[in-house]
């Protein structure tokens, strides 16, 4: 589904990608670890069209979408899931789930999409006419998640869905990302904390200073002896 080939990526003149390779297949899903700055929100950016590489391609489908806007990769099915509180505070939980729907494809079934996130999250059909400022932290990032979904990805990218919960509502979410994954769509997940990441996916790759360092079967690199010490704090 997803192919990422030689990429090299950055900010201005500061490179942080460098040669990347990836690739995410249908229904699969795949996770990015890595400490912090090497690189894993970049990928995710550029991938989302919200970065140019500077050298290297990107296909979708079969369909090369290296220089395609953002909005039109969400309209191919890219929906792209920041780390950031990404909501927006003074607009309502049923406001904010309808920002996710403005492609044609998603407004066309915006009612069909509002029934779907509201049975994954019944809190937020609970909570809809609240102001989205005022949910936790762990309510916002499920609403952040289910804006995503109202553009009917075919392909959701999450960038460190567990930052700053609680290990309760970490659960709980992975335990919606589950339901997600069994409807077919595929996932990217990119995850500082790798025994998470590790356990939820099939495939991982390990990204270490722009670089892909270690990929393959994620329960091999979960016990990958290099893995286990310096990215699982196993000794």
């Amino acid at each position: 589904m997803l192919e990422v080939k030689n990429i090299c990526s950055g900010y201005g003149e500061l490179k942080i990608l460098d040669d990347v390779t990836i690739k995410v297949g249908k229904g699969e899903a795949v996770a990015i670890i890595g400490s912090n700055g090497a690189g894993k929100t970049t990928l995710l950016k550029t991938i989302a069209g919200l970065l140019i590489p500077w050298k290297g391609e990107i296909k979708y489908n079969g369909v090369e979408i290296t220089r395609t806007p953002p909005y039109k990769r969400v309209e191919l099915g890219i929906s792209y899931v920041p780390c950031e509180k990404s909501v927006f505070p003074y607009m309502t939980v049923l406001e904010n789930l309808e920002m996710g729907c403005y492609n044609r494809r998603a407004r066309e079934k915006k009612e069909e999409s509002l029934e779907r996130v509201f049975q994954l999250f019944p809190m937020l059909k609970e909570r809809k006419k609240q102001l989205a400022g005022t949910l936790s932290g762990g309510e916002q990032r499920m609403l952040t998640l289910a804006r995503g979904l109202m553009s009917m990805p075919s392909l959701l990218m999450l960038d460190e869905p567990s930052f700053g919960l609680a290990p309760k509502i970490v659960r709980q979410f992975y335990n919606t990302l589950s339901l997600i994954k069994d409807e077919g769509i595929s996932i990217l997940l990119v995850e500082q904390k790798a025994q998470y990441a590790l356990n939820f996916t099939e495939r991982a790759y390990l990204l270490d200073n722009g670089k892909i360092l270690l990929s393959g079967l994620s329960q091999e690199l979960l016990n990958n002896e290099y893995v286990r010490k310096a990215y699982l704090g196993v000794v």
